[in-house]
């Protein structure tokens, strides 16, 4: 895990336009130009290292993340001090959001997995935009809603699928988004969203590999029978 502190380092300033992404987050959509600036101006920048903890279960909450560049897993550890990932967010990705329905943060940790640029909106600054754009409110409603599902669908594979089904339904959901192409995870990494060791994970991985189900490269991973791996994903 990384460095056990959530202190988000070195600040940087916005640039004049876009700076947040704040026209491609879903929660701010259809706002005008103007409403986009006036937000960015009560915005700060903040760039923080890979490994860094951005926050942790008994901060406070007091801000909404969006993440402008880089990736963020949010996970839980277990009592054995495993760690559990609830999801690996992407650039224009909205998060700590718990915190405005008084959740503070969730039993959840937020951590770089890669150097990012992570743009903070303060509470207060918030509740001002809800108040005034409820189409606003709305939206973060249903990232809530959306999050705490993914999270109950997770920990239920986890209790009742096999290690190969979480695998295949893993790595048909990620290809999802690049077609037929996982990119950017490591074995650690896939271990930890599925709740598994990585020897384990290694071990179905060379399994489907060695049955011509998909290629294995660095961080790269090529499904060449989707079928079978959706057929394991089922059982």
């Amino acid at each position: 895990m990384g460095t056990h502190t959530s202190e988000i380092i070195q600040d940087s300033d916005c640039e004049p336009t876009g700076c947040c992404l704040l026209s491609v987050t879903d929660i701010f959509t259809d706002l005008t130009p103007q409403q986009v600036d006036e937000i960015e101006r009560a915005i700060s920048v903040k760039e923080v290292e890979k490994g860094r903890i951005i926050y942790m279960p008994e901060d406070s909450g007091e801000v909404l993340f969006i993440l402008r560049r880089g990736r963020v897993q949010l996970y839980r550890l277990s009592a054995d001090g495993r760690k559990l990932v609830l999801s690996i967010l992407g650039p224009g990705t909205i998060f700590g959001e718990m915190s405005l329905v008084g959740q503070g943060m969730h039993q959840t940790f937020a951590e770089a997995v890669e150097d990012s640029t992570v743009c903070v909106m303060g509470r207060a600054d918030v509740e001002r935009l809800i108040l005034s754009e409820p189409q606003v409110a709305l939206r973060l409603v249903a990232v809530i809603g959306q999050r705490l599902t993914e999270a109950e669908s997770r920990l239920r594979d986890i209790a009742f699928k096999s290690v190969p089904a979480r695998v295949a339904s893993l790595l048909l959901r990620l290809a999802g988004e690049n077609g037929a192409v996982v990119e950017g995870f490591t074995h650690q990494e896939l271990s930890e969203i599925i709740g598994t060791y990585r020897e384990t994970t290694t071990q179905t991985l060379n399994e489907f590999r060695n049955r011509g189900y998909l290629v294995i490269g660095r961080k790269h991973i090529e499904i060449l029978n989707a079928d079978a791996l959706k057929q394991i994903a089922d059982n």
